[in-house]
């Protein structure tokens, strides 16, 4: 049997729409909106998640969807960052942005690594292919982008080659010890 892990990236918030580093941010009306005219369009599954930020747990219950948190799929921690704009950080400190953006293991911000980031997503996906059985995630743009690193074997850096917009829908399938992206940044549909 393969597993099959859907992703799907929450709604937009007011940090998304002014790209500000998030915090734990409500969804904005127009994503409830969105989310909810999405909801019919959610393909069934045996599990669904939810990363455990508010804005993941509002997608997923504007989509109708009796999802259980999942603690290791948490946003990125940002540190002093969050919900700073990428603009003022940049201004007030180029370095600890540069830094960020070149090295995976720095943290500028005194919070979370993207390595780090990434090391905790590669290790959950390793445990999930194995369950044979479809899942669907709700959960956040640095948490899609990490699970496509794992899963193509691409290096850390490609991390930032990669969009996941608010709404979009990501599937990997898993079988014989490995991963394999089926499709990225697509939308919900009925065929899914």
């Amino acid at each position: 049997m393969t597993a099959r892990l859907t992703l799907i990236c929450h709604g937009s918030t007011d940090a998304v729409r002014k790209a500000a580093f998030p915090a734990d941010e409500p969804l904005d009306d127009r994503a409830k909106a969105d989310a909810a005219a999405l909801a019919a369009f959610v393909p069934g599954a045996d599990c669904f998640w939810t990363s455990p930020e508010l804005r993941a747990r509002q997608t997923a219950a504007a989509f109708g969807l009796d999802a259980t948190a999942q603690p290791t799929l948490r946003e990125c921690d940002y540190g002093g960052w969050k919900g700073r704009t990428f603009a003022d950080v940049l201004a007030r400190d180029p370095a600890g942005i540069a830094a960020w953006l070149h090295d995976p293991a720095a943290t500028p911000h005194g919070g979370e690594s993207l390595a780090s980031l990434m090391q905790r997503v590669a290790q959950w996906l390793d445990a999930e292919k194995t369950a044979n059985r479809r899942a669907i995630l709700i959960t956040h743009a640095s948490i899609v982008r990490a699970a496509i690193v794992h899963a193509i074997e691409a290096t850390p850096g490609s991390f930032w080659r990669i969009d996941a917009a608010p709404l979009s829908v990501t599937r990997l399938s898993g079988k014989d010890g490995r991963w394999n992206l089926m499709s990225a940044g697509g939308v919900l549909r009925g065929d899914a």
